[in-house]
């Protein structure tokens, strides 16, 4: 029997998708608990002991985590420390000359580094890598001893054009390591091998301000699962959609942020592979944010470009998710101007909504769907005491229905309506935004809230069909179970196609291909093939913007580039310009080592008919009008069951509201596809 645990930790819940894998076949268990907020490492093994196993008998653990992300946007980070090239200390603060706020003369931004613990030392090299300024030695000694004395924990080498030649970065982090009081020093070329010395010196001061974070969070959830007798092995999600061993993960820590949105994702492309689908709009409402992205031909969309608040561009390989402040737990109320609120503070797992009875006062998105009948007050995750609909609705007459002059139903309906708005808003962003029309797609729905409200969304922006997989709620943990390990690497070359030395391109590609490889093969157990991936960003002599080109192999031509160029220049475009030469940018490198496919059908056992799934009716709020709606037990719907809205489906992980004039159907693995 080999055991394999998926394990994603949200801002409201910690969820756990195991499964058993023996001669008879597979076997799954599910858990969800409450988030620890202070020690995630509590809540993963909690959930690990909901799910009524010993960490002794798990083969694998394979973990998302929101540590780094909640750590740079609440700024609970280390205490960083900068040495950069004489003359350039102010970079990281005056950034592209952009502004907090697109109008009016306010707005404060504050950088990682303070200006005080941004040391400069004499050296130089020149962007074609040749040296101008020798480094000075003794310089970098004086600045390292004075940033461990300011009490700095982890330190950034970060170099002019370090990306053309490291000799200066190489240098100094071997003088650096031999005072420094501890393994937290990042090489920013090291990190991200590209031009533009902003994003890279934001790239590697978010990696050097989160690495001691998740560095001590990997080592307690270790220890914490050793002493309960774990000796195997444990990846983490990076987000890149892909997994890393555990001690590697803290060198390259800025590539788990945004690891457990990641995850849903990459377990959305999982399930649209087996269910014949290739374009989906991802949609992951939990308790606190909602998620979005983009898979278009079986391939989530991959940016490196994030910017993960005002100021902080990382520049690393991630999958390109949206997040809006819209979950379960969003707070609704009206401001002093008079207008309806909802979001982005969200009452999270403590007190939580109102019904989870844990002290919650405020209104919520949650509690808006209780008022309406849409979920079942007594099947509700983390509820410890009973809170009565009475008291709901005293607090929405109180913060929204008396102060708008509405009715109780009218405020909660229009509570999620502008939540859904904001939703919306995302799905645009990454669709419409873009060029793609989001009739091409369905709407692939998750999260604990997300089914409750994809068939409105879908409504509103013309999305013909909307999937719900088998377990929603534990979307992000099959996402832990089903990705790969994967490992990126980007180098600059800027140059022109005309001048360029294609031996040394072969040379880079190749460098990249063996370096990644080293890192995945470590976890050979858990692979059955290896797949390399190579690309190249270029652009027109002159322009700005990038353009990703597949490289169909690693000894590509010269005359190869400028052809494949064009093309994709031309596809997005529609524009030929061929008396401008192109120039080579970066060269990118993906190892990706593809693990044994999961059998989704097993995450269900369908039941013998409908009839056997009905639970019975409920009235429920929907079009400004109450309706009898039948409620439905997802555990029990056969498959190929049809069911006409207006309809309920409840199951452990989530509740699907299936509005009027939808319908909706279970496929042959078990997906409920909704027709709108």
């Amino acid at each position: 029997m080999r055991r394999v645990a998926g394990i994603d930790v949200g801002g409201t819940f910690t969820d756990l998708l195991l499964t058993e894998t023996g001669p008879e076949g597979v076997a799954v268990r599910f858990a969800k608990v409450p988030t620890t907020i202070a020690n995630q490492a509590h809540g993963v093994v909690a959930a690990i002991e909901a799910a009524g196993i010993a960490p002794a008998d798990l083969d694998l653990v394979i973990h998302g985590t929101t540590a780094t992300t909640n750590a740079v946007l609440e700024r609970k980070v280390a205490r960083v420390g900068l040495i950069t090239t004489e003359g350039f200390r102010d970079v990281l603060e005056l950034g592209r000359r952009t502004r907090p706020n697109a109008y009016g003369l306010f707005g404060t931004f504050d950088p990682l580094i303070p200006r005080e613990l941004r040391r400069e030392v004499p050296e130089r090299m020149t962007a074609a890598g040749t040296v101008r300024t020798s480094l000075d030695e003794g310089a970098v000694e004086a600045a390292v001893r004075a940033l461990v004395e300011d009490g700095c924990e982890a330190l950034v080498i970060h170099f002019l054009h370090s990306y053309a030649n490291p000799a200066h970065e190489i240098r100094a982090g071997e003088i650096a390591r031999a005072l420094w009081p501890n393994d937290y020093v990042t090489l920013g070329h090291a990190l991200l091998s590209e031009f533009r010395e902003y994003e890279r010196g934001t790239t590697a001061a978010v990696n050097a301000a989160v690495q001691p974070i998740l560095d001590r969070y990997v080592r307690r959830l270790q220890a914490d699962l050793s002493a309960r007798g774990f000796a195997r092995d444990l990846l983490v999600m990076n987000g890149n959609g892909g997994t890393v061993p555990a001690g590697h993960v803290a060198q390259e820590a800025a590539k788990t942020v945004m690891s457990g949105p990641a995850s849903g994702v990459m377990a959305a492309a999982a399930t649209l592979a087996q269910s014949g689908l290739t374009n989906a709009i991802t949609y992951d409402m939990g308790g606190t944010s909602t998620d979005v992205a983009l898979i278009a031909g079986g391939i989530p969309e991959v940016s490196a470009e994030l910017t993960l608040a005002y100021g902080l561009p990382i520049h690393l390989p991630m999958v390109d998710v949206r997040t809006v402040g819209a979950g379960g737990g969003s707070i609704a109320g009206v401001d002093r101007a008079g207008m309806l609120r909802v979001g982005p503070e969200s009452a999270g797992s403590e007190p939580g909504p109102i019904g989870y009875g844990r002290g919650g006062t405020r209104p919520t998105i949650t509690d808006a769907n209780l008022m309406l009948g849409r979920l079942d007050p007594a099947r509700l995750n983390a509820v410890t005491a009973g809170v009565g609909l009475d008291t709901i609705r005293e607090a929405f007459t109180r913060d929204i229905a008396g102060p708008l002059g509405l009715t109780v139903e009218e405020a909660a309906a229009a509570v999620i309506r502008l939540g859904n708005v904001h939703m919306s808003g995302a799905i645009r962003m990454v669709s419409l935004s873009r060029g793609y029309d989001p009739r091409d797609f369905v709407l692939f729905a998750f999260g604990g809230a997300g089914p409750l409200h994809a068939v409105a969304l879908a409504r509103e922006l013309g999305i013909p069909e909307v999937l719900v997989p088998a377990r929603p709620g534990l979307t992000n943990a099959l996402g832990c179970l089903v990705a790969d390990l994967r490992q990126d690497r980007v180098n600059t070359v800027n140059r022109s196609l005309d001048g360029l030395d294609m031996e040394s391109v072969h040379a880079l590609l190749g460098a990249q291909a063996e370096s990644a490889l080293a890192v995945v093969s470590e976890e050979r157990a858990e692979i059955e093939e290896v797949a390399v991936i190579q690309g190249a960003d270029m652009q027109f002599r002159g322009q700005t913007h990038l353009i990703r080109v597949a490289l169909p192999h690693a000894r590509v031509s010269r005359e190869e580039l400028q052809a494949l160029f064009e093309a994709a220049y031309f596809k997005r475009f529609q524009v030929r310009l061929p008396e401008i030469r192109a120039v080579l940018v970066n060269l990118v490198t993906s190892v990706i080592g593809r693990r044994k496919p999961f059998p989704l059908a097993a995450l269900l056992e369908p039941g013998p008919d409908l009839d056997a799934a009905r639970l019975g009716t409920r009235q429920v709020y929907a079009d400004g009008i109450w309706h009898d709606a039948a409620i439905f037990s997802r555990e029990a719907l056969p498959i190929g069951a049809r069911i006409e809205g207006p309809a309920v489906v409840q199951q452990l992980d989530a509740t699907t509201l299936i509005e009027p004039g939808a319908v909706a159907t279970v496929d042959a693995i078990g997906n409920l596809r909704v027709r709108v």
